[in-house]
């Protein structure tokens, strides 16, 4: 435990050293300050043109930035020769691994925090706030991608041997899981029988963890009605009183699987070294 405490704690000091955060803090912020500020409504509740916006802009920049910073993170420990001195003393894998994805979720959600800190400060002080539902669900969303993709991070970062290769990988899973997704889902989907389409459309969702948080968030905020008929059953799940917690228990299984394949990838490098 103390060797994950401080592995944690190291990740928290050199996170907020790294001008890369505060290029995205600041950049979170900005957008997130100008869509509200354009805000003609003056209230955003529930699934509007705001919050469609916002989610859009949420899912196009939060996973890039995860993606970039998880893998730089462990390609960083092994160009800067700090895994290889880490590894001369007696902390484990698991225990290397899981400090790193604490310390470096905490400086992500700190971003995020601030980021919708601050809009929504500003948005208080000039009369265009948010419904409290429609804030924390924004703040839910944000998170859960933050964790998901971060996990995700890790895999890209241990399969990867330098920084550029690392850049070259996640950008690849981030327009493959964001832009790439919709044109690839309907050009699938149109090759299928139509009895296939609504099984293949729940397990390509379950494959997707950006898209999974995406149709959670929109009916949870009342905007289920824009995902079209194919979606019925998910709609109908999520709005259980359980689609909460089936949501949180298939997140932290998608988290689960990823971070605990980094770890057996990094364990078997350790070996082999």
């Amino acid at each position: 435990m103390n060797d994950i405490l401080h592995v944690a704690v190291r990740e928290i000091k050199m996170g907020f050293r790294n001008p890369w955060a505060y290029s995205f803090m600041g950049l979170f912020s900005l957008f997130m300050l100008c869509l509200l500020l354009i805000n003609a409504q003056g209230y955003v509740q529930g699934y509007s043109g705001v919050t469609g916006t916002m989610l859009n802009l949420i899912l196009y920049l939060l996973p890039l930035m995860t993606l970039m910073l998880g893998a730089f993170s462990l390609t960083g420990e092994k160009e800067d020769g700090n895994w290889e001195l880490l590894s001369t003393y007696p902390i484990s894998t698991g225990a290397f691994m899981t400090g790193k994805y604490a310390g470096l979720a905490v400086v992500l959600l700190a971003i995020v925090a601030l980021g919708f800190g601050f809009a929504g400060l500003v948005g208080w002080i000039t009369g265009s706030d948010f419904e409290i539902q429609t804030y924390l669900l924004l703040l839910v969303f944000s998170s859960s991608l933050a964790l998901l993709f971060l996990a995700i991070s890790f895999l890209v970062g241990t399969l990867a041997r330098n920084r550029w290769q690392a850049l070259t990988v996640a950008v690849a899973i981030w327009f493959f899981a964001i832009i790439g997704w919709p044109p690839l889902l309907i050009a699938s989907l149109g090759m299928m029988p139509y009895l296939w389409v609504k099984p293949a459309i729940s397990v390509l969702t379950l494959l997707n963890p950006a898209e999974l948080s995406r149709l959670f968030v929109v009916v949870k905020l009342g905007g289920g009605s824009v995902l079209g008929p194919e979606y019925y059953e998910w709609i109908k799940w999520i709005r259980r009183p359980a689609g909460t917690l089936g949501f949180i228990a298939v997140s932290i299984l998608w988290i689960g699987i990823a971070a605990g394949t980094a770890n057996w990838l990094w364990e078997r490098g350790r070996t082999r070294v």
